[in-house]
């Protein structure tokens, strides 16, 4: 039998008040290191749910997300937290944040139990409560037929899907996490996207990432870091407009493939057979025989905004 209205409305209520108020506000957040602005004059805010950071390697997204962890002290501006300096909540920030470097690090003779353990200790994580969020963490990260075998000898991906429960464990009102599924497989990305779907109702999880798809489907909001600034903030919807009717797909032949590949911003090809490839590229006007428009995605804006930039498909 289905719930009855009033119940509902009530489940939706309870979220929204749960989340008023959430927020992590960066103000005029500057890292310089000798002649370098790595971070230049950051300024928004984080509300609830998920937030993708977007941008090419050498953008600053790295030591952006270290001064939101408070690792690294800013060189001027702050980080806020519901209003308060992170700086002076010292432990009380730290035992509501969890956070997934691009390395993490770990004892060569820890198991990936022995470290779970360790990390829920460090956390303050209830002695009573550690073995059961253990569990459902190796469960829903597929870690539970490995929890005794050590970390130094799992494959890159498994390692990446324990450093991804270590930042859950203490059930963070605030997660950030960089590059989280670099070295996962196609099944285990989805399978992350949604499990952090379900995990950021009531909290600020911020992703840093150049595989888009990866926070496409699940980012309420995504801003945008070129050269240590934040250039755009928006949803997919809005961010994607600016290349409206500049993505186009038109077919060439095999052999013509290469040179049209060399001069073109191509975004992604498929073999139609017959000795045809469709091609999808960017450009201010058509450069193919028949070619047409066709809706922008974020990947496109991706490389529209950084050329150089090789993307990372799912299922390379």
């Amino acid at each position: 039998m289905p719930p009855a209205r009033s119940t509902i409305v009530r489940g939706i209520e309870q979220v929204r008040e749960r989340r008023k108020g959430m927020e992590l506000r960066i103000q005029q957040l500057s890292k310089h290191f000798k002649d370098k602005k790595a971070v230049d004059e950051v300024s928004f805010t984080l509300t609830a749910g998920v937030w993708g950071l977007l941008g090419a390697n050498g953008a600053g997204k790295t030591t952006l997300m270290r001064m939101i962890a408070d690792l690294t002290a800013p060189t001027s501006g702050a980080v806020f937290y519901d209003g308060i300096e992170i700086r002076k909540m010292g432990e009380t920030y730290r035992n509501l944040f969890g956070y997934l470097p691009q390395d993490f690090g770990y004892s060569r003779d820890f198991t990936v139990k022995d470290y779970l353990e360790y990390m829920a200790a460090l956390k303050d994580v209830p002695i009573k409560e550690t073995a059961g969020r253990i569990e459902r963490l190796l469960e829903l990260l597929t870690l539970s037929e490995v929890r005794g075998e050590k970390i130094a000898k799992l494959s890159g991906g498994m390692r990446r899907r324990v450093g991804i429960a270590q930042a859950m464990l203490n059930e963070p009102k605030v997660l950030v996490m960089d590059e989280p599924t670099a070295g996962l497989d196609p099944g285990e990305r989805v399978r992350f996207r949604n499990l952090i779907s379900e995990f950021s109702h009531d909290r600020i999880v911020l992703i840093s990432t150049h595989i888009v798809s990866d926070v496409e489907y699940i980012a309420s909001r995504n801003a945008i870091m070129k050269a240590g600034r934040i250039v755009d903030i928006g949803t997919t919807q809005e961010l994607v407009r600016q290349i409206e009717g500049k993505v186009w797909e038109g077919a060439v032949s095999v052999e013509d493939l290469t040179e049209y590949e060399k001069r073109l911003r191509v975004v992604s090809r498929r073999d139609e057979g017959h000795g045809l490839v469709f091609i999808r590229y960017l450009s201010e006007k058509p450069e193919l025989p028949k070619s047409a428009t066709v809706p922008p995605r974020l990947e496109d804006l991706y490389l529209w905004l950084f050329p150089q930039t090789v993307l990372e498909k799912e299922g390379n």
